[in-house]
């Protein structure tokens, strides 16, 4: 796992990449939180889908409200980066649309778009 520190005006960014599944529960999920603020003191991620289990995206699993709970309980702002057409679930793409309506949790295509959204919010 690589997590480079970004410094916007609004603040740091963490960008975790990796090669391998590390979001796979929610345990593993505040793990990664807990890690990324150890070392970088951000409260803000971009994060590439690769990085998390296919069970995140199946909504019936309900690991995504749960990791998105968690996250917004302990003021962590993310951007998941990456292409979501390649799921089909209409309860996903409302999810995702919802989301991005809201001032938590992102999902966007690049990680440009990632960090400028990040870097807009406090």
């Amino acid at each position: 796992m690589n997590i480079e520190k970004i410094e916007t005006d609004g603040g740091t960014i963490a960008v975790v990449s990796s090669n391998e599944i590390i979001v796979k529960d929610v345990q593993s999920a505040l793990d990664l939180m807990a890690t990324v603020q150890y070392e970088t003191g951000s409260h803000r991620m971009v994060m590439n889908q690769s990085i998390f289990s296919e069970a995140f995206f199946d909504l019936k699993t309900r690991l995504a409200g749960e990791i998105l709970q968690k996250y917004i309980n302990y003021h962590v702002k993310v951007a998941i980066i990456g292409d979501f057409s390649v799921y089909p679930s209409q309860s996903l793409q409302d999810f995702i649309y919802e989301c991005n309506k809201g001032n938590d949790f992102f999902f966007l295509p690049s990680e440009q778009q990632g960090i400028e959204r990040l870097s807009r919010l406090n």
